[in-house]
């Protein structure tokens, strides 16, 4: 039996692959203007690296921004579900968890079987996403990869007042202009990212273990000042942005279970 889940980010499409017990092939790749050729690219890759056919998968589940756009999909569950889903069945005792992604972040409070029992989502504004820490590396000309480890080496996080992404540059700018270290300023944007993502995780209310999901998740300023922020160390699978997809497939694999 083979199942599939597929999450569809603005940033990002990615896919997992499951048999009964475990990850057969995952995939993970940009997600292009066409929601339905990455999607169909997507699931092209977990199979090609699989060795199946386009019908092995007893059941797709797809979910993420641009699910409506999977043509081979049986279901489509929210990716908030499927978040909590995902984080349920790598960390069982996961109760908080903090997805940061490519367009918004979630805060998500989970129960023992991994249901969601609340969640907070800031979407209406790129500050805190990885869309911003985007903008910003190439503002400052630092590749992405090497933000979050430049950032660690700010003498004094440089206080980044503008929530907004746009007013943000300008104070980015300006430091720039006055010759404030690159690092500081990474230092600075990096802590802004913290503080507000903590503020929706409070209004979720924190519980232990905590988790941190999504392609922020690989920066390790972020993830550092988060903890800070939250007091408890973050649990990070190894590929933090397959969490929503694996979610998806976990359920696939339910509903075949299911008959």
């Amino acid at each position: 039996m083979f199942v599939a889940g597929i999450d569809i980010g603005s940033a990002a499409t990615k896919a997992v692959l499951l048999n009964q017990t475990e990850i057969v092939a995952s995939h993970i790749i940009e997600t292009g203007p066409r929601s339905r050729a990455t999607a169909e690219e997507a699931m092209k890759g977990i199979l090609e690296k699989s060795g199946l056919n386009s019908g092995d998968p007893g059941y797709i589940v797809a979910t993420g921004y641009g699910r409506i756009n999977v043509p081979s999909a049986n279901e489509i569950i929210t990716e908030i579900a499927c978040h909590a889903k995902g984080v349920n069945a790598v960390f069982p005792k996961a109760r908080t968890i903090l997805d940061m992604g490519g367009q918004d972040c979630k805060a998500i409070r989970i129960d023992h079987k991994g249901r969601h029992v609340a969640f907070v989502m800031n979407d209406k504004c790129a500050a805190g996403t990885g869309r911003f820490l985007d903008i910003m590396a190439q503002m400052l000309k630092v590749p992405l990869s090497e933000i979050g480890p430049l950032s660690m080496e700010a003498r004094e996080d440089i206080k980044i007042s503008s929530v907004c992404g746009v007013f943000a540059r300008s104070e980015v700018a300006r430091h720039l202009r006055r010759g404030v270290s690159k690092a500081d300023i990474l230092g600075g944007l990096h802590a802004s990212v913290a503080d507000r993502v903590y503020g929706i995780l409070k209004r979720v209310g924190i519980e232990e273990d905590f988790v941190i999901s999504g392609g922020i998740g690989k920066n390790i300023g972020v993830v550092r000042r988060v903890e800070a922020k939250v007091g408890l160390p973050a649990y990070i699978s190894d590929e933090p942005q397959l969490i929503g997809a694996l979610g998806a497939a976990c359920f696939a694999r339910e509903r075949v279970s299911q008959g």
